[in-house]
């Protein structure tokens, strides 16, 4: 069986959570965007100070490989833009790390996607509708729609997808899409590209805007119209299970976040700073991390319906959601159709 990203195997996990070692890691470069999307888990993107030089970022990855960390997942901000980005995707490829970027695709021209390509890099382009008015609207910018697809095209054009080139769209449920995500559904099957569809996590942005939230009961429709597509005609099984459509999140186990200006937290969702990576090693900031190793203890210490689910052995809901929600990263899960009740 495997787990988070569909990448680690569940022998993986457990041995890397034994010996207190890393997967994975996910870093921001830098904070700055030029969309201003309604669901976005950062609260400032226009500017950042304070944020971490080339060298930082650097001994940050060198610490997480040095952790047993084999990929690295690039967030933002919109990496794309990030005027260092070539640098680091070259350091990444030397230090033979798998690299994951998320990015609106504002910055991918032929050039960048042809260095992409080059080092293998694995690209979740952000699409949120095939409608121009909800992308649009959605992403906070005019003409969002139209970088996107601009960016899968020229992706495309450089080889994107294949067998060495993956691509997925990451894709936010919300009121305004939930209609149209089965036939994008199979759009993006049909076209070999991953979809990467998850609940909105209700933080930052996201809580601002009511309008965009999905019950938990009509979540639970989607995620088993999903399934049966898959089962049915792309011949893929999976269960229906929040947050991720066709995943499992337990990435506290094997990974970690390093934001823009160092802190160091359990992922984008539960926003609690255990420390920065300025004052002390990555190892030590883990190894010593009280919420780190209560989420590494997860069946001991998940609260409320997540520790007596029939799923506890494989699933703790969203964290991130549990934490925003009820301010206990152990809570559980609000979101979850099976905690309804």
């Amino acid at each position: 069986m495997q787990l988070y990203n569909l990448e680690f195997t569940e022998q993986e996990i457990k041995k890397a959570v034994a010996a207190n070692r890393l997967l994975s890691m996910e870093i921001e470069f830098s904070r700055v965007c030029n969309f201003r999307c309604s669901y976005c888990y950062v609260e400032e993107k226009t500017k950042c100070s304070g944020e971490l030089t080339r060298a930082e970022i650097k001994d940050t990855i060198r610490q997480a490989k040095a952790l047993g960390a084999r990929k690295i997942i690039i967030l933002g901000g919109e990496p794309s833009i990030y005027p260092h980005l070539a640098e680091m995707l070259e350091f990444l490829h030397k230090g033979q790390l798998e690299t994951e970027m998320f990015t609106n695709g504002t910055g991918i021209d032929r050039q960048l996607a042809a260095l992409l390509a080059r080092y293998r890099v694995r690209v979740a382009l952000k699409l949120n509708s095939r409608n121009a008015a909800i992308q649009d609207r959605l992403a906070g910018k005019k003409g969002a729609h139209a970088i996107m697809t601009g960016a899968l095209a020229t992706l495309q054009q450089a080889g994107y997808p294949s067998e060495e080139l993956f691509l997925a769209v990451s894709t936010v449920i919300c009121r305004q899409n939930i209609d149209e995500l089965p036939a994008m559904w199979r759009w993006l099957r049909n076209r070999n590209i991953e979809p990467y569809f998850e609940v909105i996590t209700p933080q930052a942005h996201a809580l601002e805007n009511s309008w965009l939230m999905v019950d938990s009961a009509t979540l639970k429709r989607l995620f088993e119209e999903l399934s049966a597509i898959d089962r049915d005609e792309f011949g893929r099984r999976w269960e229906p299970q929040p947050p991720l459509v066709g995943n499992k999140c337990m990435r506290h186990q094997v990974s970690c976040l390093v934001t823009a200006t160092g802190a160091v937290m359990p992922c984008v969702g539960v926003t609690i700073a255990l420390d920065n990576i300025r004052n002390n090693r990555l190892a030590d900031i883990l190894k010593n991390s009280e919420v780190i190793n209560n989420l590494k203890n997860y069946r001991q210490m998940i609260k409320g319906e997540c520790k007596t689910c029939e799923k506890a052995v494989e699933c703790y809901g969203c964290r991130g959601a549990a934490y925003q929600l009820t301010g206990d990263y152990l809570a559980s899960d609000p979101t979850c159709w099976r905690n309804c009740a």
